[in-house]
């Protein structure tokens, strides 16, 4: 199972009982090896749109960014940094009224959807999306049922 380690903090609370959960419910439904520690980081802005126009050629703000540093995992050490959660901290918060579910919940959202990415699931073809979206709403029914 991954580990996780916040390096910046958010201006808003973040419940780390129900992040520990995302990641143990990843593990349990997710059939890849997760080894090591993903960084979790808050950045503004202007900080992940440069971030997005220097690694994704796509010049606008994005609301999160994951990057793994392996190819294959079971290479990584548990104590090792396997890769990096980037979130727009100001996105996460305007998604979060836009899309009705508050900030925090919104921030749970992206972070089950960074953590499927950094393990190699993506969303540009539809099949692929589909396959993605049925898997982060398994992982939220499981971590929100509980709650």
């Amino acid at each position: 199972m991954f580990k996780y380690q916040i390096i910046t903090n958010p201006n808003f609370l973040i419940d780390e009982e129900i992040i520990k959960n995302i990641f143990l419910e990843v593990d349990n439904i997710i059939d890849k090896k997760q080894n090591g520690i993903l960084n979790i980081v808050f950045v503004t802005l202007d900080e992940i749109q440069k971030l997005n126009k220097d690694y994704r050629q796509k010049d606008y703000a994005t609301d999160v960014l994951s990057f793994h540093y392996f190819l294959d995992f079971l290479l990584v050490k548990d104590d090792e940094i396997a890769g990096e959660l980037i979130f727009a901290e100001e996105k996460i918060i305007s998604q979060g009224i836009e899309y009705g579910l508050g900030t925090q919940k919104e921030f749970y959202k992206l972070l089950i959807h960074s953590i499927l990415h950094i393990l190699g699931f993506d969303h540009e073809i539809d099949s692929d999306y589909e396959i993605m979206q049925n898997y982060e709403n398994v992982i939220w029914n499981k971590i929100f049922d509980k709650n």
